[in-house]
């Protein structure tokens, strides 16, 4: 078996980090900065799309994006924690299953995350944005991360908290479980998928006892 864990709002709160980013991006270019919430309904996306969502024009998101790495690399460890029971759920899996990381996050930052909270030894391959052209909802994560993995024929799940992970898992055929902890809600993962619980170590339970 294949568990593909999604990171922010999975098994990750980097909350405070990626808004104290945008804070920085927005007053580097002497703009306002926008309100917190819609910052945070944005996030999963990849940043270049959120910078374009919250207003900047296509021209400077870039530029936007640079001023928000130089300083998210700077505090992403102190100011990331792992979400409630993400460590068990870690653990739990990697007793039923090989591990990966898909996420629209920098691989780079996101393994040094996962180092720093001594988790990534768990996990065999990690996805990032700079390792495809497509981000999720596109199939293209899943299946760059399953050609990474010794075998492509196992069962296959994606854990994730928005839409977006639920569709490329869809897209990837393969099975998907949504979780409440982090962006998405019980609402809007109702749309996207049939299999709904409240964290990764639940999502973990549900998948090890299929």
């Amino acid at each position: 078996m294949i568990i593909l864990f999604d990171l922010d709002g999975t098994l990750i709160d980097s909350t405070e980090a990626i808004l104290e980013s945008f804070a920085i991006a927005f007053k580097t270019f002497e703009e306002e900065v926008p309100a917190d919430a819609l910052i945070k309904v944005e996030i999963g996306h990849p940043l270049d799309v959120m910078f374009e969502t919250l207003g900047v024009q296509e021209d400077r998101v870039w530029d936007y994006v640079a001023a928000y790495k130089q300083h998210y690399r700077k505090i992403s460890c102190a100011k990331t924690v792992l979400l409630p029971e993400a460590r068990e759920a870690v653990e739990l899996a990697s007793k039923h299953a090989v591990l990966g990381v898909v996420t629209t996050k920098t691989a780079k930052y996101s393994i040094e995350l996962l180092e720093h909270m001594g988790l990534m030894a768990y996990f065999e391959v990690l996805i990032g944005r700079e390792d495809v052209e497509y981000p999720k909802p596109h199939p293209e994560p899943i299946q760059k991360a399953l050609s990474k993995l010794p075998t492509v024929t196992a069962e296959v799940w994606m854990i994730g908290d928005t839409c977006m992970d639920m569709l490329s898992a869809k897209h990837a055929n393969v099975g998907s479980v949504g979780v409440t902890c982090g962006y998405g809600n019980i609402e809007t993962l109702s749309k996207c998928s049939d299999n709904i619980y409240q964290n990764a170590l639940e999502a973990v339970g549900f998948i090890a006892n299929k």
